[in-house]
């Protein structure tokens, strides 16, 4: 079955978001243009380590035009519940188109048969869009459970702080 490919001229918001409880939370990067929603599920290493790329490029791009960035200005997005996702992200790339002064996100499905072609994502993002983002994910980032301070792995909140390397 031939999957998606979305390439879109440009992108409306970008965010990250999750959904359930703190210890059970599902992660999803979620784009629009127009009325269209694309609502990917992605793995929080995933997320952080999008935030941390993400973050350095900017830093090493050259400075930003300022009349640019106030033409480029966008709202802040807000992450609407999609229920379930479009597809799982498998593997995700970025890279930094000069003319335009955008970076794009390029996302593809995670597949499990060989034989199928997986869904891929371009998106591109305004420096505005993409800072937004990093913002976003490093508080969800943050928000989670607290790590053991033996081992560093994060306490069940279930178990009141209690973990297994404790024996």
């Amino acid at each position: 079955m031939e999957r998606p490919e979305i390439n879109w001229e440009h992108t409306d918001s970008f965010t990250a978001g999750t959904v359930g409880p703190q210890g059970r939370r599902v992660f999803f990067l979620q784009a629009s243009f127009g009325n269209q929603v694309l609502s990917l599920k992605v793995e929080k290493q995933q997320i952080s380590g999008l935030a941390d790329f993400l973050t350095n490029m900017l830093n090493d791009l050259p400075p930003a035009d300022e009349s640019e960035m106030l033409n480029n200005a966008t709202s802040e997005t807000q992450f609407v519940d999609p229920g379930e996702p479009d597809w799982v992200i498998g593997s995700l790339g970025v890279t930094y188109e000069q003319s335009e002064d955008q970076l794009i996100l390029i996302a593809e499905e995670l597949i499990r048969d060989e034989n199928s072609e997986p869904a891929q994502a371009r998106l591109p993002l305004s420096r505005l869009q993409v800072e937004h983002f990093v913002q976003t994910a490093q508080e969800l980032i943050s928000s989670g459970r607290p790590p053991c301070p033996y081992c560093g792995s994060p306490l069940e909140p279930d178990a009141a702080g209690w973990c297994p390397c404790f024996n």
